[in-house]
């Protein structure tokens, strides 16, 4: 056998030389596919610009999706799985005690590339090296920061010291549960799953956003090589809509059925391999009648016609509340402010694509492996499209490659079932980040339109705010970001007078719903803008002008909740800023400044009960059991530390998981909620478990409930949320290259149960806040298609382009919370926008109002990808 024949590729991988099929696309196939070699992640194949599936190819990193298999014959291949065991324990060690990971996914491609460059530089090796080195890899979660501390570290030979295990209750920089195992990928992710007898799933998605489908026609698919079945919405025995809130989403189109968005699905392939599943997809011909697209959400509003199938309004929601005069609040001011604000459409960009295993049960039943955000709601959607009871469906959650909200909906959860429950076989249907990018909501585009006025001492007078936002075609959570934009139009304010009104539009674009910030930060990027606009009239600072208004215990705010003592942590962040802001200002630095408040919880009346439990081992070990989704975040992370501070444990004999096998109540892991309420419940449970002895072998059940909250209007001054937190963020910025030199951000987070986990999401957030003020969008065409197809196109900021960011913790204790816990996994990014545009204004005098800004020099404005190794 030669190293490259018609029918196979020899090569040597991790010192053992191997023969693979030459028909896969690239190496990175040929290693996960046939080899089982899970380090490399696949993010965006085959394009090469995530990074994770970085390998070294001849002592040389390479990414592997780029890298042709042919090629490769004859060449030694080193994956993270081949390094020596020490060399990954240093890595692992490294990136665990900085707190260099969240989700893990784009790790081990990263240390792959880190190790490159520590082997050839040493001590040496400078951080704003390294950073440019990692200009051929993407993180989504982190900021960056702590990642490059991880790879000094082991540059330098000084790691830092972990929290002493006895002081590892609430309140330690303990390294993220999993950690080790994630740095090195050892920990896997639903299409790191393999299954005998396992079928792959490819979807044929519609060629038109709106347009009537006439005829499926599935022979040629059908008998293409390898094809084991080809379904239809014909196949579906159940429930032909899904949805979160409202059941309005199809799984499939059927023939008489009409697309809606450019993500609509007519056609499930599976076949014996991916490579054939998705050869045949692209077989499967349709015969349309296009309809036209409405992609104007103004015109949507006004037109009869309905833009989505099977509704009667292109009006999804309206959110409205009024409190004072405003007409005579706004008349009496001495100044007033008027302004259209306009935010673009996000792409989430998490880094792992969606993929869904569903394997037929012993007992007829159907099990699921999802990466989803709420693994109770998939488990209802898959039953009712299967037309089956929830008991013939179990969905067991794998913690996820990142989300930010984006896999609250289901993606391919329900067409992977339906074709193992059809076929009782295994079938995995994993997305392409093209795919991705059409299927799972985004971030939604809001106008907003502001009258404000303030007296001659600069304090806020009244508020007027309209808001129109693009919901795309479906519901998802859509109506409830319009409605926590409006409820957060003021920002952290006082105001006596106030009238907000937003709207939810169906259109044809692409479906938007939950992404970090939840339409808060849009609503705030807004109210900042007027907030710096009246402070200039009058004469003040920025930093002044909100000192004037911040928000304090006993005020009534926005939508009329008075505000408990938890919200003294809005002017505490400012004072935090204080000296840094003097001092940038006395720099002859252009400074902005940034206010904000988000919600933690559901609220509006929302009953919120979680569950958790904890059982002892016969040999003194302790395993808590939640429900709640582990996607970087560090949930697992904080029900150990609990769990060691109740029960004054040693943190190694604690195992945590996720349990779905019994109802836990959890719903959805969003709105910064998962900590708060997470906590709670490991707490009620190992305090029950102390007061019954701890017996081993027994299930203790806690639970923490905030069914207190109420819905706007349902009394005058209704507490709409039970816990908001705070921050107040510094940028830092050059005049001249209208570069961002710095970021300083302080956050209240109630109390920090990790304080190094914390900072990694207000990193992460910050960055992710960067890129949403100046350089990220994500478009779509007159056709209701995206325009963007690549991860490089989005503009998400790289290593080399970050600035340096300091956190500043604030610590001010929420009321009727555990441990006085408040969310910190959204707020993060709320103010950033502002902040960066009050700097762009300090620098050139001139205001902006929409977003992205596309200002300044490759800290403001650069998405380059900088250098490979």
């Amino acid at each position: 056998m030669t190293v490259l024949d018609q029918e196979v590729v020899v090569l040597t991988v991790n010192g053992e030389e191997v023969a693979v099929r030459a028909d896969h696309p690239h190496l990175l196939a040929a290693l996960r596919e046939e080899l089982g070699v899970t380090s490399a992640k696949d993010g965006c194949s085959p394009s090469g610009q995530c990074g994770c599936c970085t390998v070294m190819i001849d002592g040389k990193v390479q990414v592997s999706c780029q890298y042709p298999l042919e090629k490769a014959a004859g060449r030694t291949v080193v994956t993270l799985e081949g390094l020596p065991e020490e060399e990954r324990r240093r890595y692992a060690d490294a990136f665990a005690a900085c707190g260099g990971l969240q989700c893990g996914f784009c790790i081990p491609g990263i240390v792959m590339r880190a190790k490159a460059q520590v082997d050839k530089k040493g001590a040496t090796l400078k951080r704003e090296d390294m950073a440019r080195h990692l200009g051929a890899h993407l993180c989504r979660c982190t900021g960056y920061v702590k990642i490059l501390d991880a790879i000094d570290a082991v540059a330098t030979g000084v790691v830092p010291e972990a929290a002493p295990r006895a002081h590892a209750g609430v309140g330690a920089r303990l390294p993220k549960y999993e950690a080790t195992s994630l740095a090195l990928g050892d920990r896997g992710y639903v299409d790191d799953l393999r299954v005998p007898g396992m079928l792959h799933a490819a979807l044929r998605f519609t060629d038109h956003a709106r347009a009537e489908v006439v005829r499926v026609h599935t022979s040629a698919a059908a008998s293409a090589p390898g094809v084991v079945a080809v379904f239809t919405a014909a196949d579906v025995p159940g429930e032909l809509r899904v949805g979160i809130i409202h059941h309005d989403w199809p799984v499939l189109i059927p023939e008489g059925g009409r697309t809606s968005y450019a993500g609509d699905v007519i056609a499930v392939v599976v076949a014996e391999s991916r490579l054939e599943a998705r050869a045949a997809a692209a077989l499967v011909e349709v015969d349309y009648h296009d309809l036209g697209p409405m992609t104007d959400p103004m015109a949507a509003i006004a037109s009869p016609e309905a833009s989505v199938w099977g509704t009667d309004s292109n009006v999804l929601s309206r959110s409205a509340y009024a409190r004072g005069d405003v007409d005579a609040a706004l008349e009496a001011s001495a100044h007033v402010v008027h302004e259209v604000f306009e935010t673009q459409r996000v792409e989430h960009a998490y880094l792992e694509p969606e993929s869904t295993l569903a394997v037929p049960r012993e007992d007829g039943g159907l099990h699921v492996y999802s990466g989803g955000q709420g693994v109770w709601d998939d488990r209802d959607q898959i039953a009712a499209v299967l037309g089956v009871g929830t008991g013939d469906v179990s969905v067991e959650l794998v913690s996820n490659g990142g989300a930010f909200g984006g896999k609250e909906d289901m993606s391919n959860q329900a067409q992977a079932a339906l074709a193992a429950w059809l076929l009782r076989r295994p079938v995995k249907c994993t997305l392409s980040r093209e795919e991705s990018f059409l299927v799972h909501p985004k971030r939604h585009p809001i106008r907003m339109e502001y009258w404000a006025g303030c007296d001659a001492d600069g304090h806020l007078t009244g508020l007027r705010a309209r808001m129109v936002g693009d919901s795309g075609a479906y519901a998802s959570v859509g109506m409830k970001v319009l409605e926590r934009a409006a409820g957060h139009a003021s920002g952290p304010y006082r105001l006596p007078a106030v009238d907000v009104e937003s709207v939810a539009v169906r259109t044809n674009n692409p479906v938007c719903g939950a992404f970090r910030g939840f339409g808060a930060n849009q609503a705030q990027f807004a109210m900042e803008g007027v907030v710096d606009r009246l402070g200039e009239l009058v004469g003040i600072s920025g930093w002044e002008m909100r000192k004037r208004n911040v928000i304090h215990p006993g005020d009534v705010w926005g939508p009329g909740q008075v505000m408990d003592e938890g919200c003294a942590g809005a002017e505490r962040c400012l004072d935090a800023l204080a000296e840094r802001y003097a001092a940038a200002r006395a720099e002859g630095k252009a400074v902005g400044i940034g206010l904000a408040l988000k919600n933690s919880g559901l609220g509006n009346g929302f009953k919120e009960v979680t569950r958790a439990v904890v059982r002892f081992g016969e040999d003194g070990t302790v395993e808590v059991r939640h429900g709640w989704t582990e996607m970087g975040q560090g949930v697992h992370t904080v029900a150990l530390q609990v769990a060691v501070e109740e029960l004054g444990v040693d943190p190694d004999r604690v195992s945590v998981m996720v349990d779905t096998s019994r109802e836990l109540g959890e719903g959805q892991t969003t709105g910064s909620r998962g900590t708060l309420m997470g906590a709670g419940a490991v707490a009620d449970a190992c305090r029950k478990a102390l007061a019954a002895g701890c017996a081993p072998g027994v299930d203790y059940v806690g639970e923490h409930r905030v069914d207190w909250t109420q819905h706007l209007g349902e009394v005058e001054h209704p507490t709409i949320h039970a816990a908001f937190g705070y921050a107040a963020q510094l940028v830092v910025m050059d005049k001249e290259s209208l570069s961002v030199e710095r970021v300083v951000a302080a956050h209240d987070v109630g109390r920090a149960v990790n304080p190094m986990l914390c900072e990694g999401q207000i990193e992460g957030s910050v960055h992710m806040g960067l890129g949403y003020a100046l350089t990220e969008d994500f478009p779509a065409d007159e056709r209701g298609f995206p325009t963007k197809s690549t991860l490089r196109s989005l503009g998400i900021l790289r290593a080399k382009d970050v600035p340096p960011i300091e956190v500043i913790l604030v610590e001010v204790p929420q009321p009727r919370s555990p441990y006085g816990i408040k969310g910190v996994g959204e707020i993060g990014l709320v103010p950033t926008a502002g902040a960066v545009a009050g700097a762009l204004h300090d620098a050139d005098g001139v205001w902006r109002a929409t977003l992205p800004m596309r200002a300044g020099g490759p800290a403001a404005g650069g998405a380059g990808e900088g250098d490979g190794e």
